[in-house]
């Protein structure tokens, strides 16, 4: 999968690309702002940027600008660029931060309230998965529903 950078001018995009198992840094998480700390990291880390900043595409090595501004057009962008939006079987990243994620039971001690009691299966068995840089649980439910489906609008 890709490696990828994400600037603020398209903050929308990191959690669909994570869906997809792009290992998806947003720059404003790591606090990179102007556009020289931008591309030393996308050199240093081998990603690809992805921005609607032309001079900041004009500069980088690799990178994809993209003129859009809805979150929709801007995958369809990216799709057209060869960037693969179709989600993962199971998690590779946490859709928040871009940590590892790890299975684990629903029947675990200690849950958030916010994880529901009854969750789906996929087909591995798995129900639930947490983060492990940040704690996130998450699941294959409404969310992830309403994304998949948003990737599979714009493929």
């Amino acid at each position: 999968m890709a490696r990828l950078l994400v600037d603020a001018m398209c903050g929308r995009l990191p959690p669909y690309l994570r869906l997809c198992g792009h290992d998806t840094v947003y720059a404003p998480d790591r606090g990179i702002e102007d556009d020289d700390a931008v591309l030393a990291v996308a050199d240093a880390e081998d990603r690809t940027i992805l921005t609607r900043d032309r001079e900041l595409s004009d500069r980088a090595e690799r990178a994809v600008l993209l003129r859009s501004r809805g979150t929709d057009a801007q995958l369809a962008e990216l799709a057209a660029a060869g960037i693969e939006l179709s989600p993962t079987e199971t998690p590779q990243q946490c859709g928040r931060c871009n940590g590892p994620v790890e299975a684990v039971s629903g029947a675990e001690p200690g849950l958030p309230q916010y994880v529901p009691d009854e969750l789906p299966r996929d087909e591995e068995g798995a129900t639930l998965w947490r983060c492990r840089s940040c704690g996130q649980y998450f699941w294959k439910g409404g969310h992830w529903e309403r994304m998949t489906e948003t990737l599979d609008g714009v493929r």
